[in-house]
């Protein structure tokens, strides 16, 4: 199909003629009608034929703390945008309905073809990308291979080369040439590391500073920026136009999308020779188990590049969120991670962490990694598209086709879940309450502390890792990973924050802190 550029420039003319005209008019921010099985259209200001494109544009540098107040001020905690030349979008941060997306009627609500056209350049027909029987079949392997001991193992192991080997000497490096760094781009080439030899079977050695980010990676981040800005867009036909057109950011995503392709099928194929040469019976890497399976060609692709996605960007995201948080607006809970670590016997001078006690011990840490996730979560927000007529549980109608979407980032910013003060960061949240005993002293008050148990969350209420069918098969080894990380560095090493001014949370397939996290390193002289 050809386009007329004369034919683009009347399209968008008309536009602006209709734009300048509506923006005249300020139509009511809310409706007040309102009932248990229909709820009016709580949300921005909408015109007729170009929707909120107007409340958009100005908002367009906010538009998570934007759709967070609309949210906060919606009975239901849940809007209805309408949208040029698309279907409307209904964002939700009430856990009912979140429950009811993610569960309860599963089958309803898919990703569907919308989501797949927007990331299929990327993913593919890569699990996050897929529904119906190629995304069961996926899951079904994915499962059991994310289960297995050796697999656990495989992990702890990883963890213990790359950080005892590779990160801490960098980090004392930089503590003795008191230079800064960007943390967060130090927690990416450790996790891209990490994720390809868990996965991939490979060393791409990003931690040595002294040699070049892949290209991969070069690729992999450009595709993943354009394609997360295809699904933000509130024009859906400029972007398709730019495509078709070969122009723009399409024409570089294009190059982006075939450079990373020929780099994986490269990475498969060697990995296919390894496997037909080697004797051994037990492949640890993910890629080696799928492959043995008979997954291969486009499907094995798209497979490693969602490994990359899940498993470098959101565990980075996170840790660097935790420790900006630990370094500059609560060092006593820093002070407390150290305590529990101290009282485990696992600080710097002891024999290394074991899984157990990761993943069952480290009871203030996992409270602290919620908290920072709660806040600044990797994956911001989620979509799935009706397949038929519905109703949410808080009477929200949702017609065939309409894009549904949860939004963690906004539900962890919600009084009505996480109370007044929604906003601090407060670990002490995660735990069940202790009534304090004033026949005790205050060091055994303290000893009883660090037995308290974690309360069981609802999931929908916190659905960093989604919830349902579709939770997060990575979620333990993201945990055990971060952990590990974690206590690895803060029993060594505290974190001055060059920046005085809070960091920006940029939203794209996953988040980041913009501009990185710049620190100084101070190591810690036990």
């Amino acid at each position: 199909m050809s386009f007329n550029p004369f034919h683009l420039f009347i399209f968008f003319s008309l536009f602006l003629f209709i734009f300048s005209i509506l923006h005249k008019f300020k139509p009511p921010l809310f409706s007040t009608k309102h009932s248990k099985t229909t709820i009016s259209s709580h949300g921005p200001p909408s015109y007729p034929i170009i929707g909120c494109l107007i409340s958009f544009y100005q908002n367009r540098r906010r538009l998570l703390d934007w759709y967070t107040d609309l949210l906060s001020m919606s009975p239901t905690q849940t809007i209805v945008v309408n949208r040029l030349g698309a279907r409307k979008v209904i964002v939700t941060a009430n856990p009912e309905n979140v429950e009811y997306i993610l569960k309860t009627n599963f089958p309803n609500f898919p990703k569907g073809k919308p989501l797949a056209e927007i990331l299929g350049d990327l993913l593919g027909n890569g699990i996050f990308n897929v529904d119906g029987e190629l995304w069961a079949n996926q899951r079904k392997l994915a499962s059991h291979e994310f289960t297995t001991k050796s697999l656990r193992e495989f992990v702890v192991k990883i963890l213990e080369e790359e950080v005892e080997g590779r990160l801490i000497p960098l980090l004392q490096l930089a503590a003795n040439e008191n230079r800064i760094i960007d943390l967060q781009e130090i927690l990416k080439r450790f996790t891209y590391d990490s994720i390809c030899k868990i996965s991939l079977g490979i060393d791409p050695n990003c931690l040595d500073l002294s040699v070049p980010i892949p290209p991969i990676i070069t690729a992999f981040e450009s595709a993943a920026e354009i394609s997360a800005k295809r699904g933000a867009t509130p024009i859906y036909i400029i972007w398709k136009l730019k495509r078709a057109l070969n122009l723009g950011s399409e024409k570089y995503l294009k190059q982006s999308i075939n450079t990373l392709h020929n780099l994986v099928s490269d990475i498969i194929c060697t990995k296919q020779e390894t496997l037909a040469n080697s004797n051994e019976a037990n492949h640890h890497d993910l890629l080696s188990r799928f492959l043995s399976a008979g997954y291969d060609g486009d499907l094995a692709r798209d497979m490693v590049i969602s490994f990359i996605l899940a498993g470098r960007d959101t565990t980075a995201a996170a840790m660097t969120w935790l420790f900006w948080l630990l370094s500059s607006v609560n060092p006593v809970a820093r002070e407390s991670i150290r305590t529990e670590l101290a009282t485990n016997g696992t600080n710097s001078s002891s024999k290394p962490l074991g899984y157990e006690v990761l993943k069952r011990e480290m009871r203030y840490l996992h409270a602290c990694i919620c908290e920072a996730m709660r806040l600044y979560p990797p994956v911001p927000w989620d979509s799935k598209h009706a397949l038929k007529n519905d109703v949410l549980p808080d009477g929200t109608r949702v017609r065939k086709g309409d894009r549904v979407t949860y939004f963690p980032y906004g539900m962890g910013r919600m009084e009505a879940i996480w109370g007044e003060d929604c906003l601090k960061f407060k670990p002490e949240r995660w735990f069940e309450s202790q009534t304090i005993d004033k026949s005790l002293s205050d060091d055994e008050n303290n000893e009883n502390n660090q037995t308290k148990k974690l309360k069981t969350v609802n999931p929908y209420e916190f659905p960093i890792f989604q919830a349902g069918p579709r939770v997060c098969l990575g979620k333990e080894m993201a945990f055990i990973q971060m952990k590990y990380v974690i206590a690895s560095i803060i029993s060594r090493f505290n974190f001055e924050p060059v920046n005085c001014e809070p960091p920006i949370f940029v939203p794209l397939l996953t988040a980041h802190m913009a501009g990185g996290l710049k620190v100084r390193v101070k190591e810690i002289m036990n």
